[in-house]
C-alpha cells in the first residue's frame, strides 16, 4: 500500500507539476503544459509506488491519455525507446528544482 503524502510530499509534488510535461518541454518543444505527476515504476516491484520524490511531470496524452509510443501506461519499453528512461527524465526534473 502507498505511503500517504505528507504535507512537504504534496508542496514537493505541486512545485513538480508546475514545471510542465517533460516530454512536451523538451521533445516536443511545447513549455508550460499542464501536468500531473507520474510516481516511476523503474525499480519498484510489482504493484509498488515509487517514493513521492521519485515523480514525472506528465501531460495527460503522455501520461495515460495516448497510445502506445505516446502514453507511458500504454507501453512503458517502447515510450522509454522513443522518450528517455525514467531515470533519466527524474534527473532533469531534479536539475529544473
Amino acid at each position: 500500500m502507498a505511503k500517504k503524502a505528507t504535507k512537504v510530499d504534496r508542496e514537493y509534488m505541486s512545485k513538480v507539476a508546475e514545471l510542465g510535461c517533460i516530454i512536451c518541454s523538451d521533445f516536443l518543444g511545447i513549455p508550460d503544459s499542464p501536468a500531473s505527476i507520474h510516481h516511476i515504476r523503474s525499480g519498484q516491484g510489482l504493484g509498488q509506488r515509487a517514493s513521492h520524490k521519485d515523480i514525472l511531470p506528465l501531460c495527460h496524452q503522455h501520461h495515460q491519455g495516448g497510445g502506445l509510443g505516446v502514453a507511458i501506461h500504454a507501453g512503458q519499453k517502447t515510450w522509454e525507446e522513443k522518450y528517455a528512461t525514467e531515470s533519466e527524465l527524474l534527473n532533469r526534473v531534479k536539475e529544473r528544482l
